[in-house]
């Protein structure tokens, strides 16, 4: 496993709130398609038909639809990222680049 040091501006993946929602997701899709008991820790009977529906029909789709939605803010926050990243070249590029006798530089 790798290590993330203490001023890493990234969280850990156990610390990405969003991760562990597909994970755990993932994970449930997994013991529904395997068709074993669903247990819970606090409950020594397993979810029956009309749990495992309210899984299949009502849950897993909310959570589906949040992590999409989720990769819709993400995308938006890296396309913004990439394109402050490439003003702040242009602005670089243009600060270096020597005027010619007679130009007129743009600020």
């Amino acid at each position: 496993m790798a290590t993330y040091s203490a001023q890493s501006k990234f969280c850990r993946p156990e610390e990405d709130p969003f991760l562990l929602l597909d994970r755990a997701s993932r994970s449930i899709e997994q013991l529904l398609r395997r068709d074993l008991p669903l247990r819970r820790t606090w409950s020594e009977q397993p979810y029956g038909e009309e749990e495992i529906t309210l899984l299949e029909e009502e849950v897993l789709p909310a959570i589906a639809q949040c992590l999409a939605r989720i990769d819709a803010i993400d995308s938006a926050l890296s396309a913004a990222g990439e394109e402050l990243y490439r003003q702040e070249l242009l602005a670089a590029a243009q600060k270096r680049r020597v005027l010619l006798p007679g130009e007129v530089a743009l600020i």
